[in-house]
């Protein structure tokens, strides 16, 4: 009975804090066991500096994606033992696993091999890899999770706290049920995902002809059509596009918002990030005036097209949300309102993806390798093949439908994972 007086015996104690004990009292319709029962650490590792001219492949784990084929280095550049990580294997960073840096190594990712600063288990035949993995995603695992991390100044979860926690256990088969009910809409998210790579290629196609030039031949430019003398500026400035549209200067569809606002000490401003290869634009936090060095700042709107003068040419574009209106940016971000009469903004967002506008970026960038900026007039006199409108909606069409796909799957695979939580911590 929860009124009961529990006792606890010391030794059995990795942290002392009642908090964290408190938090381990997880209610459930499910028998509730000790995680440590269930998995095992895998700590085998291999030394590649023993075989210099070898490749191996390395694992990364991030936050938003799990377990990714980050990189392959030659064993000559590695310099320590590397983790070796199989099929079915968790790892995790012990210092960001409370913001969830957690991976589950599936036949998708190639790479096998994981830095030493990883933890990396597998679990027992009792307990599904796969189950265990949503139970690291439910907000309740994730504040246990963060209740249970211990370090004054960087917290970490290691695998001998791990092992204290407690998880519920249904039997096998409604752990599989519990994982397909989640899973379903990843499948589908992914196979949305292959499918709209397809539509996008044809549309690049579409407007950026892929056509094999012959180098060897010599090309004669009008002086007068050139922004950008540098040799590399006119040895890549020619591209292949799709002759029946016209083409259009960037400045005829997009105009610089410069709104500057002081910022007050007593208000919370939201911070924007542009993320490069065209990830998009999101929040990067939010802060009180006070605490904010640059005084003066150009406030956005949704529905602008916002780019990073630094990382344009690495793909650092993007499109303002709903959430991003009222936010504010340095002068190193641009944001420009885009003229809906002669572009859809959609249209924007995917020809931005595309390899001939990041080199229109990259040739619009001056100064040294590793500080350069993008030259604002000699971008926006960058022509593109620019379809009509009526063209542009035709093109855009199949990708918009996908996209709402996704965006639907999405959801669903959220509210999926809200009843899994509910379902094995008996949330209300």
């Amino acid at each position: 009975m929860g009124v009961l007086l529990k006792f606890a015996r010391f030794k059995d104690f990795v942290t002392w804090d009642v908090k964290s004990h408190l938090l381990s009292l997880i209610s459930s319709q499910y028998n509730v066991v000790d995680l440590g029962k269930y998995i095992h650490e895998e700590t085998i590792k291999i030394k590649p500096f023993n075989y210099p001219n070898d490749d191996f492949k390395i694992l990364g784990v991030s936050n938003k994606v799990g377990l990714f084929d980050n990189e392959i280095k030659k064993g000559k550049d590695i310099n320590q033992a590397y983790k070796i990580v199989k099929n079915g294997f968790l790892a995790y960073n012990p210092y960001r696993i409370n913001v969830g840096s957690i991976g589950l190594k599936t036949k998708e990712q190639k790479n096998d091999l994981i830095s030493p600063a990883y933890v990396v288990f597998s679990c027992k035949k009792e307990l599904l890899p796969e189950y265990l993995f949503l139970i690291f995603k439910t907000k309740t695992f994730n504040k246990i999770i963060n209740e249970s991390t211990k370090g004054s100044v960087r917290q970490i979860l290691s695998f001998d706290i791990l092992e204290k926690l407690k998880i519920p256990l249904p039997p096998l088969d409604i752990q599989k049920k519990l994982v397909e009910q989640v899973n379903q809409y990843e499948k589908e998210l992914k196979n949305l995902k292959f499918e709209f790579d397809k539509l996008l290629k044809q549309f690049n196609k579409n407007i950026f002809l892929e056509v094999d030039q012959d180098d060897s031949l010599l090309k004669f430019i009008n002086f007068k059509q050139l922004h950008n003398w540098s040799v590399q500026n006119l040895s890549e400035n020619n591209f292949n596009y799709n002759q029946k549209y016209n083409l259009v200067k960037i400045s005829s569809f997009l105009k610089r918002d410069k709104t500057l606002i002081n910022i007050d000490d007593d208000t919370t401003y939201k911070r924007v990030t542009i993320r490069t290869k065209n990830q998009g634009v999101s929040i990067r936090d939010t802060e009180i005036g006070k605490n904010i060095g640059t005084k003066k700042q150009y406030i956005i709107k949704k529905g602008q097209f916002l780019l990073s003068k630094i990382d344009a040419r690495n793909g650092a574009f993007g499109i303002a949300t709903d959430e991003l209106n009222g936010a504010i940016i340095t002068a190193d971000f641009f944001a420009y309102n885009i003229d809906k009469t002669k572009i859809e903004p959609y249209f924007l967002s995917l020809i931005t993806t595309t390899k001939q506008f990041i080199q229109f970026a990259q040739n619009s960038s001056t100064g040294t390798t590793n500080r350069q900026r993008l030259n604002e007039e000699l971008f926006l006199n960058v022509e593109i093949p620019l379809p009509t409108l009526d063209e542009q909606n035709e093109l855009i069409r199949d990708l918009q439908n996908n996209s709402s796909k996704q965006d639907t799957a999405i959801q669903n695979k959220t509210l999926a994972l809200q009843e899994f939580e509910r379902e094995i911590f008996n949330e209300t």
